[in-house]
């Protein structure tokens, strides 16, 4: 299960990274956050945690357009589902 959650952040991941319109910051920290989802190597609690950690210091960058916060707070929302697990 925790496989199709990473699959399907990652790829809400990338399309915020191929968006022009956001900020190279956010972009960055996107591209930051899938290489640690895709990291095999760790736990995947600890993945999805050090993802949150990234992702929800830049969902309050207050550059960031709003479809790329709403879409980060969904890939928070399913990366907690982990956690909680």
């Amino acid at each position: 299960m925790s496989n199709d959650i990473f699959g399907e952040v990652s790829e809400i991941l990338k399309h915020i990274m191929e968006n022009p319109s956001v900020p190279r910051n956010i972009r960055r920290a996107a591209d930051e956050s899938n290489t640690l989802l895709n990291n095999d190597e760790e736990d995947e609690t600890v993945r999805a945690s050090a993802v949150i950690l990234i992702l929800d210091e830049i969902s309050n960058d207050p550059n960031i357009p709003i479809h790329a916060r709403t879409l980060i707070w969904e890939v928070l929302s399913k990366l907690e589902s982990i956690k909680t697990n």
